[in-house]
């Protein structure tokens, strides 16, 4: 008698889904999760990166409304030759007038922009990127307003006394009209009396800048190219005159050395920026992982429930269901899973966006407007949900479709050991050439984004034999240390391999990566305190923030306190010689740089530094030089040509090599684009005073943009300069890790199922509730320190790989660290425990012992 199939309709299956995932919702809750988790790192990390980028290409086009041409120099120019007075052609007043008078020209500007650190009410600056704080010039119309910084309140600035910043900045800073504010340009901190606020559609304000206006002479003075010139002179077209029309007209009035760029062409350029994209990349590349770990999870509960419901399948062949049918029904409940995991996962990716918004501290510090409904994450949410579920879910959908009407009898049938030895000889043959790529990339940093993936992917494939391996030797140490409890648990891990491989590897990925970032950390931050030891060669050293300057007037003020002994600057620029070469050279006071650094003279003397050049032993052999030659060159960007005699042959540190000049001997250029920059002070203090110098440097300076560090404040800084990037790798990462611990609880939720009347016949041998707990938490245990090993094991040869392939980096191995990871991995363990041990522990005995289940 043959039995009717059983209908293949849609409706039907999707019922018998529905049903299958009502009756077992506790068993898919952990896959479930972990795909939401990803989903949400993935969708969360599309809408803030979408959100931001318009609101940065919205500023970009809102701002500078009255600009339809821009005039500025042409980077791509190799030199700018000489206009008739003999000096090189400027953007000045000359020019502007001639553009204001352009026939497709309604207006012409000049502006003047610079760097600009602004001081809050509370001393420190304001601001979440300093790269972006900028000083701009106010230029006011008719009526004494500029139209492209509409005032709020007070008015525009006059003197070099005034000044005028936008409402946000005004806001941060806690300012109000009338106070008293500290401003940093050029590396000096003046007062300034605030007499406005404005409002401003900047590109800079939306990345987190600040903008302050100062009269235009002012602005001239502080960040002008040449005295009297502009930085760049906009053009606004006049009805009927196109862009385009008008950038022609202007560049035929145009000196060399110039360009006229039209709005379009600026925004283009604005565009192309890639500062978002490559977040967009790193943020995607975390969700990645995420995912690709939540993809074991997936694998691993369909694969554990499909050898649970061996006799559901084998019964639904036996009344007529074909292969087909078994496995699109497995199928239909992994895209169930992962449609409301997606529909979850964008609702919590929401939630992910708006948290990136305040760690990354874009758009003034203000959230940027999030799009909760934008097309490619939605898209990319259900994508990616429904595509890794049914993908992961694919395996054992073909495993469960295999199984024969005849095994309905049966539960499941474990791995063949041919099968076993086939994935173990692929396994050591991977992860062999994924080792020997790690090698090789120590010595070509390329070799490293295809030797990582290689050796984890050989890894997860030989896991089921290394867990073999590990449980067997920690079989002998947990029966000592808790008896016949110790050695259930291990031969539970031992039982299946692949489920115990599957689970290790949730962990094993997320803590090689974070154990390579690591690595790689400790090795820069070692390098970094080295270096600061080195450059380190005073009793004080005075340095600025990122993107700031020192003051040339920095080092006399220091020099005229009480406690002060000896005081130079440390100037680095170059030495064009003959035939496009270069050297880096050192400019210092040669008075004093004896006394403030370990500088050994072999020739000569450094006292004759105001009349010549030293170098080292090493680099006069290298061009035939000795005391007494004459080094000719252009000292500095825009210095003249200039011969020096080598007045000394010397060796020092690093940061004093391997060229030194007097600072005296520097070109005087009135350009501030090429005047060379202060990198740090060096300061030797009275016997006993470093402390008191310390402090009145600081009261003298009064300066927040600069820094006065001692020895331990020079370490601390450069170890503290990792620390926010290596925070942001743990976040990311954990949710790697999270996802890994969601498998330990999925696999040992899955065993309790599993097994029922082993848990009732432990019992029945005399097991109490507490002790079957404890089996499972040294199995939990188990697991996880098995996939601890492996991703320390794994990171720490990815992390030594990548900071050997740079090249001069010394390798640390954060030992410490590694200590607390395989703690924490050993507590995830046990945390992963507790909920299958309470439900283990709450089975009555006997129905335990009547269940049909092993």
């Amino acid at each position: 008698m043959t039995h009717p199939p059983i209908p293949s309709r849609r409706p039907s299956m999707f019922r018998a889904a529905v049903r299958t995932l009502r009756s077992h919702r506790l068993r898919f809750a952990m896959p479930a999760l972990a795909v939401l988790l990803g989903v949400a790192f993935v969708t969360g990390s599309l809408i803030y990166s979408e959100s931001v980028s318009t609101a940065l290409a919205r500023a970009q086009a809102n701002s500078q409304p009255d600009v339809s041409v821009q005039i500025a120099p042409d980077r791509s120019a190799p030199s700018r030759p000489a206009d008739s007075s003999g000096g090189a052609p400027r953007l000045d007043d000359t020019l502007l007038r001639r553009l204001r008078a352009l026939p497709g020209a309604a207006s012409a500007r000049g502006t003047v922009e610079g760097s600009a650190l602004l001081a809050g009410s509370d001393g420190t600056l304001v601001g979440g990127d300093l790269y972006q704080a900028a000083g701009v010039n106010y230029v006011p119309d008719r009526t004494g307003k500029d139209p492209r910084y509409p005032l709020t309140a007070g008015r525009g600035p006059r003197t070099s006394g005034e000044i005028a910043v936008d409402r946000q900045a005004a806001e941060r800073s806690g300012h109000h009209l009338g106070d008293r504010v500290r401003v940093v340009v050029n590396g000096t901190a003046r007062n300034a009396r605030l007499v406005g606020i404005f409002t401003a559609q900047d590109s800079r304000t939306a990345a987190g800048g600040t903008l302050t206006a100062f009269d235009t002479r002012t602005a001239q003075e502080q960040f002008a190219p040449a005295p009297g010139s502009y930085s760049a002179i906009t053009l606004a077209a006049a009805r009927g005159t196109s862009e385009a029309q008008l950038a022609s007209q202007a560049q035929k009035v145009l000196p060399s050395g110039f360009r006229a760029v039209t709005r379009a062409e600026l925004e283009t350029e604005a565009a192309s920026s890639t500062d978002g994209q490559k977040l967009t990349t790193l943020l995607l590349g975390f969700a990645g992982i995420a995912l690709f770990v939540s993809t074991f999870l997936v694998a691993n509960t369909f694969t554990m429930l499909s050898a649970a419901r061996a006799r559901e399948h084998a019964l639904l062949r036996a009344v007529g269901a074909t292969k087909r049918y078994v496995m699109r029904l497995v199928l239909a409940e992994a895209a169930i899973i992962g449609t409301v995991a997606s529909v979850a996962g964008y609702g919590l990716g929401i939630a992910v966006a708006a948290l990136l918004n305040r760690l990354f501290g874009v758009t003034g510090g203000r959230s940027a407007p999030l799009h909760l409904l934008s097309v490619t994450p939605l898209l990319a949410a259900l994508a990616v949900g429904v595509g890794v579920t049914v993908l992961s879910a694919y395996l054992p959908a073909r495993r469960a479709a295999a199984v024969p009407p005849v095994a309905a009898l049966r539960t499941g049938e474990p791995p063949t050991t041919a099968s076993l030895r086939r994935r173990n000889i692929t396994g050591l043959a991977v992860t062999a050439i994924g080792a020997l790529l790690l090698a090789a990339a120590a010595g070509s940093q390329d070799l490293l984004y295809g030797a990582a993936p290689v050796l984890l992917t050989g890894l997860i494939i030989l896991t089921p034999l290394l867990a073999l391996g590990v449980t067997g030797l920690l079989r002998v140490p947990l029966t000592r240390l808790a008896g016949i409890r110790g050695k259930l648990a291990v031969e539970n891990a031992r039982r299946n391999p692949r489920r115990t491989a599957a689970t290790a590897t949730t962990l094993m990925v997320g803590l090689a990566m974070v154990t390579a970032v690591t690595v790689g950390v400790a090795s820069v931050n070692h390098k970094d305190e080295q270096a600061a030891d080195r450059s380190m060669t005073s009793d004080l050293r005075v340095t600025s923030v990122d993107f700031g300057e020192i003051g040339e007037d920095t080092a006399a003020r220091i020099a005229r306190l009480a406690d002060s002994e000896a005081v130079t600057p440390v100037i680095h620029t170059f030495v064009g010689l003959s035939g496009n070469r270069s050297l880096p050279v050192t400019a210092v006071n040669p008075a004093t740089v004896q006394r403030l650094a370990p500088l050994t003279v072999q020739k000569g003397s450094l006292d004759r530094l105001d009349h010549g050049i030293a170098v080292t032993e090493k680099t006069a052999a290298a061009h035939g030089w000795r005391l007494g030659s004459h080094v000719t060159g252009t000292l500095g960007d825009g210095g003249t040509k200039t011969s020096l005699p080598i007045v000394a042959l010397y060796d020092g540190p690093d940061t004093l090599t391997p060229v030194l000049v007097s600072d005296k001997a520097l070109p005087r250029t009135a350009h501030t684009e090429r005047r060379p920059h202060i990198e740090s002070v060096l300061v030797k203090a009275a016997h006993g005073r470093t402390a008191a110098l310390q402090k009145e440097i600081r009261r003298t300076l009064d300066n927040p943009a600069l820094l006065v560090q001692d020895r331990a404040d020079a370490r601390a800084a450069a170890a503290a300069q990792t620390a926010p990037f290596l925070n942001i790798m743990y976040a990311m990462l954990s949710v790697s890790v999270l996802i890994g611990a969601l498998g330990v609880v999925n696999t040992m939720g899955m065993a309790v199922f599993e097994r029922v009347r082993e848990i009732g016949l432990l019992r029945a041998l005399g097991l109490d509730r507490r002790r079957v707990g404890s089996v499972l938490r040294l199995e939990s245990v188990t697991i996880s320190l098995l996939g601890s090993a492996l991703g320390l094991a794994a990171g720490s040869a990815i992390g030594a790989a990548a900071v050997l392939g740079q090249g001069g980096l010394p390798l640390v191995i954060p030992w410490g660290r590694a200590g607390l990871f395989f703690l924490a991995t050993a507590a995830i363990g046990v945390l992963a425990s507790l909920w299958p041990g309470r439900q283990a522990a709450r089975i009555p005995m006997l129905k335990a012992i009547t269940t049909d289940t092993e």
